[in-house]
């Protein structure tokens, strides 16, 4: 009888111990850390723009290939993370949140090209919050080296092109990738490896291939 009352009471225990955000949010108690105004709000959000523009932007850039799309992917990218910030900050409990604006690039550059002929128009006033001038054509200057890479990653499948994009443009760790990509580490770990060594056989038979058509060129006719 003892034992039994101590596994349901070990049972109540863990029924009563779900997250501390939901139970905030039930019982409407301000969360530590969270903004509880829109002015607060709109404060961290102009924070998290600043400091993940470039990410994103960059991370477009070389899904889309263009500066122009790029940016409208960008914009789209910011007005969808704006709409959802207060949950987002609410279910993180303390994580960094570029993973989740990642994953909203994603998801946007999936559809990009499917949704183009139907550009989704956004509300004036979040339009107007998220215009801010910014020069984001000027964020991927300097990166040609790290272009010439990526033309490799495009031949990559899915998920591997996106892996070695979110590594190698964005210098995102493995855990943030698996957030980003909605995997486990482990996964995320198989992904990687497999990706690089795919894209080494990629380069490998391009520099082949270059050094074979510069001997046919340098060739004495006979």
């Amino acid at each position: 009888m003892a034992d039994r009352d101590q596994r349901a009471g070990r049972r109540q225990a863990q029924a009563g111990s779900g997250s501390l955000s939901e139970e905030c949010r039930l019982r409407n108690v301000p969360i530590e850390g969270i903004p509880q105004s829109k002015a607060e709000l709109d404060a961290r959000f102009t924070e998290l723009y600043k400091d993940h523009l470039r990410d994103v932007y960059s991370y477009s850039y070389y899904r889309v290939g263009n500066h122009h799309d790029a940016e409208d992917l960008t914009e789209q990218t910011f007005l969808q993370a704006y709409r959802h910030f207060g949950r987002a900050l609410r279910e993180s409990e303390g994580r960094p949140l570029r993973p989740w604006l990642i994953r909203i690039a994603h998801n946007l550059a999936a559809n990009f090209y499917r949704d183009k002929s139907r550009k989704p128009e956004s509300a004036i006033e979040d339009a107007g919050y998220i215009s801010a001038p910014h020069t984001t054509e000027a964020l991927v200057e300097g990166r040609e080296e790290l272009k010439q890479i990526l033309e490799g990653v495009s031949q990559l499948p899915g998920d591997r092109r996106e892996a070695l994009i979110m590594r190698f443009a964005l210098g995102m760790d493995n855990r943030e990738i698996a957030r980003a990509l909605g995997r486990t580490d482990g996964a995320t770990k198989v992904l990687l490896h497999r990706a690089i060594r795919q894209l080494e056989g990629i380069v490998a038979e391009k520099s082949e291939n270059g050094r074979g058509a510069a001997s046919q060129n340098g060739a004495s006719p006979s």
